[in-house]
């Protein structure tokens, strides 16, 4: 009996032991997770950055059509069958895949994204509506990791405001593009405040051409047409 009783004594102490290793790693995860810092201010404009989306019921709500006419952006943006276009920030694909059929099987689409969860996304995407022509690229909080001179047009559709090291990305983005490459930035407008979206998730032209210029990018031109968002387009700068 006495055996017995020191083995689930034993037992005991081993399943508490579990237990508070359990919790303890529970709590330093979750610890990590909710202590992130805060984003910071763009060092040249002092605009408070956005957090990073990561709701995929959000990226995929069923009123974004109607709300920024995803189709009509690309047709005033002007892909092109054979184009290579990338599409930074791609989150889970809503404008890949518009894009793969857009510049067809002449062209070219790299999904870039932070999130693994979302990348696996898209492939998925890509493979259910057979479109060849996608390549996932996973990148950090500081570099695209897109190949050099390569892409024709940077697509930014509702993401330049979430970038935490905004300086380090568009040199990243400006190393990819070909010569008088394009950037495109596509963002809710800060100028009419009757747009339903929180502050920090818009951008005002002023913003972005002062931000973006400072980079090696050249304004281009800002096209209207939608229904609450700037399309603004920048060209690498050659020369330096």
């Amino acid at each position: 009996m006495k055996d017995g009783a020191a083995a689930g004594g034993r037992r005991l102490r081993f399943v508490v032991v579990a237990c508070l290793l359990g919790l303890a790693s529970f709590y330093v995860g979750t610890h990590v997770v909710t202590t992130r810092p805060a984003p910071p201010r763009h060092p040249l404009t002092g605009r408070q950055i956005a957090g990073i989306a990561t709701d995929t019921n959000w990226l995929e709500r069923v009123t974004r059509e109607q709300e920024e006419a995803p189709e009509q952006a690309l047709q005033l943006i002007g892909v092109q069958p054979g184009m290579v276009v990338a599409d930074v920030g791609a989150g889970t694909g809503y404008m890949t895949t518009r894009l793969a059929r857009l510049v067809g099987p002449t062209g070219k689409v790299y999904a870039n994204d932070l999130q693994p969860g979302m990348l696996r996304i898209i492939q998925d995407k890509a493979g259910t509506e057979h479109l060849s022509n996608v390549q996932i690229v996973q990148g950090t909080e500081t570099d695209t990791r897109l190949p050099d001179n390569a892409i024709d047009l940077a697509l930014l559709v509702d993401v330049y405001h979430e970038l935490w090291h905004p300086q380090n990305m568009l040199q990243s983005i400006r190393r990819s593009l070909k010569p008088n490459g394009e950037l495109v930035l596509v963002e809710y407008r800060k100028e009419d405040p009757s747009i339903p979206i929180a502050d920090t998730h818009r951008m005002s032209v002023a913003d972005v051409r002062t931000e973006v210029e400072a980079e090696g990018f050249t304004f281009d031109r800002l096209v209207p047409g939608l229904p609450r968002q700037h399309i603004i387009v920048f060209r690498k700068r050659t020369g330096g």
